[in-house]
């Protein structure tokens, strides 16, 4: 038997009008950073506008996979499509890598000949980028906790904004000193600092595509209240995982005593889920004593 809200809403959903100030915020001063780099001839800027494409394309990524992710369920597509947040957030988290990987390739080769760069305009341009920035993740803070999707998008402006403050340590070095070296050594600082919040965020990503238990879900706890709920003698076959970010599901088969009915049972295990532990969706087989000795398992 099973039980489902009326309606399950993705915490991605919740947050597109936020998503999309940010991408046009985004957008806007990728064009500004790509003409800034140009002129100044840094590293880091043009780096930093290679990174910030990247991001107003994850950005757009994210936003499109909640619109997908808001169909409804059809009968090729019965859970819907919530997992194109999720694979929305695996490709951005991808990007970042190979975006970071690039910034150190390009960083290497300056070192060997380091070109001059006009720093006060290299500042100037750093500043705007970093203020673009603070004000996107001020916006995306609070989004990026219950939402892998977002998550993914704020991690994109987070690392945009660490560009931009290494941009502008750069661009003070070398107005001061005239040491050029400091544009590629910021730059793969930079590329450093984005792996690892880059690396976990795939290892989530992925552990929901392998319908892993959620980590807010402590699988040993909910067993042990399903096996203390009234009418349960016995829970095998549990199963948790998530649909997406903060949508999570179950099922298991349950062995009810005698004395209580299907429907009365089903009633306190979907209270238990649902209230103690947030879980949205919950299909449970209700089984007489003995039955499960003979189950057969197709």
């Amino acid at each position: 038997m099973e039980s489902t809200p009326t309606q399950i809403v993705s915490a991605g959903s919740r947050h597109k009008k936020n998503l999309l100030i940010v991408l046009c915020l985004s957008g806007t001063y990728l064009i500004a950073e790509v003409i800034g780099g140009i002129v100044t001839n840094s590293l880091a800027l043009l780096a930093d506008a290679a990174h910030m494409l990247t991001d107003v394309v994850g950005l757009l990524l994210a936003f499109i996979a909640i619109k997908i992710g808001e169909r409804k369920a059809d009968p090729s597509r019965t859970y819907g499509y919530y997992r194109t947040e999720i694979l929305a957030a695996v490709i951005n988290a991808v990007v970042l890598l190979a975006i970071s990987i690039y910034v150190l390739f390009e960083a290497y080769k300056r070192f060997q000949d380091p070109p001059e760069v006009q720093s006060k305009s290299m500042l100037i341009v750093a500043g705007i980028g970093l203020i673009v920035n603070i004000v996107g993740m001020m916006i995306l803070r609070k989004d990026s906790e219950s939402s892998l999707n977002m998550k993914g998008a704020y991690f994109e402006v987070l690392s945009d904004m660490l560009t931009s403050v290494g941009v502008m340590i750069a661009g003070v070095i070398m107005l001061t000193t005239g040491w050029y070296y400091a544009d590629p050594l910021i730059s793969a600082a930079i590329g450093l600092l984005i792996f690892p919040r880059t690396w976990r965020l795939l290892k989530e990503a992925i552990n929901v595509l392998l319908e892993g238990t959620p980590k807010e879900v402590d699988i040993h706890e909910l067993r042990k209240s399903l096996e203390q709920a009234p009418g349960v003698k016995n829970i095998h076959d549990l199963h948790v995982w998530s649909l997406t970010s903060s949508v999570n599901a179950m099922s298991a088969h349950v062995v009810k005593e005698a004395a209580y009915s299907q429907n009365q049972l089903l009633k306190i295990l979907t209270d238990t889920t649902v209230n103690n532990f947030k879980i949205s969706h919950t299909t449970f087989q209700i089984e007489d004593e003995g039955y499960e000795e003979n189950e057969v398992h197709l």
